[in-house]
């Protein structure tokens, strides 16, 4: 990595850490098969994106008493390919068209197909395509962390949060299809988020990185304490932006999560608290994937009536105040903590 590289702020580092990786598979991407999926899953992991997760890493290892170097970079950014994989498969589960502005990857492979007239299914196509990339991702993510360049026993450290990450998710994207069509209980929801987001976001990321500096349990216990009502957090926020939030900011219909009947947290508590009328209305509306935008503003409506928006706000700020206090609490030095201070902040109060 260039001494202007070092320069750059930890997105840009992460971003030049992925390029570099990506172009080096290059080379041995098999003669004769397509170049399609490469093309695309680079344009795909380096087209935007918070980087929430390779930052977490990165002041992780920080706090263990990690110094600023290459190498963690690298560690770090590996994250964002799993995230990746997490985001492909994710949207093909969910069926939704778009991801960060543009045509989600199975849509993206669905147009492909329909665009050269080829013989089949284009969706079938574009879906199957799609996990293969997400597949990809998967097996990069591991690839980029065990190449980063540090020491083996410091690998072997943080590999041992990373495979725990990559079970959560796994497992909570099942318990998130299992809840779909279960009871659909706020416990469940919750549940789900914690698995399937919220520690893979803030607190398995933060405790990969202590884990590679070699740092003490206290610290990755601390950052237990403070990384998972965050992800929760971060997850609730993110829950009412798919309903109530600007697509051109987000880069994701507001449409999707309504017609797919995702039942978060915040359409748990609108359903348990809803009268007759608006239960009935709920039951039509929820989950029909032939809503209108008409019928989208019925429930965001009703979602404000039952007081459900208004209990996700309070929930919202309850466990960001827990997390921001177990903060205050942890072993870290102090520009370590005015950092994690900052991310955890930009992660709940934000509009994308």
């Amino acid at each position: 990595m260039t001494l202007q590289a070092t320069r750059l702020p930890l997105s840009g580092r992460f971003d030049t850490a992925l390029a570099e990786f990506i172009d080096r598979q290059d080379p041995a991407w098999p003669d004769g098969a397509p170049r399609g999926a490469l093309d695309s899953l680079r344009r795909f992991v380096l087209a935007g994106g918070k980087r929430l997760r390779p930052t977490f890493c990165y002041w992780g290892w920080r706090g263990g008493g990690g110094e600023d170097c290459p190498e963690v970079i690298r560690a770090a950014a590996a994250l964002e390919l799993f995230h990746a994989f997490a985001l492909i498969h994710d949207d093909i589960i969910d069926g939704s068209d778009r991801r960060r502005g543009q045509p989600s990857m199975h849509r993206l492979f669905a147009t492909l197909h329909d665009r050269h007239a080829w013989r089949g299914d284009s969706l079938a196509f574009g879906r199957n395509t799609a996990l293969l990339c997400g597949d990809l991702c998967a097996a990069w993510a591991e690839q980029m962390f065990h190449e980063c360049g540090l020491p083996p026993r410091q690998i072997h450290q943080g590999y041992a949060a990373f495979a725990l990450m990559r079970t959560e998710v796994i497992a909570g994207q099942y318990l998130d299809l299992v809840s779909g069509v279960g009871d659909g209980s706020v416990a469940s929801a919750l549940t789900v988020i914690r698995m399937k987001a919220a520690r893979y976001t803030v607190t398995r990321p933060l405790q990969i990185g202590a884990c590679l500096a070699g740092a003490p349990h206290a610290l990755y216990a601390a950052f237990t304490e403070f990384g998972d009502p965050l992800g929760d957090a971060f997850q609730l926020r993110d829950d009412v932006l798919g309903v109530f939030g600007d697509p051109a900011v987000t880069g994701k219909s507001t449409l999707d999560d309504l017609r797919e009947g995702k039942m978060t947290v915040m359409m748990a508590l609108a359903r348990d608290a809803a009268d007759r009328a608006q239960a009935a209305r709920l039951a039509e509306l929820f989950g029909n994937p032939s809503l209108d935008p008409d019928g989208a503003e019925e429930l965001r409506s009703i979602i404000k009536a039952t007081g459900a928006l208004d209990r996700i706000e309070q929930m919202i700020r309850v466990r960001a105040e827990a997390g921001l206090t177990a903060l205050a609490a942890a072993p870290l030095p102090p520009f370590v903590t005015e950092a994690l201070t900052g991310l955890a902040k930009a992660a709940v109060d934000r509009a994308l």
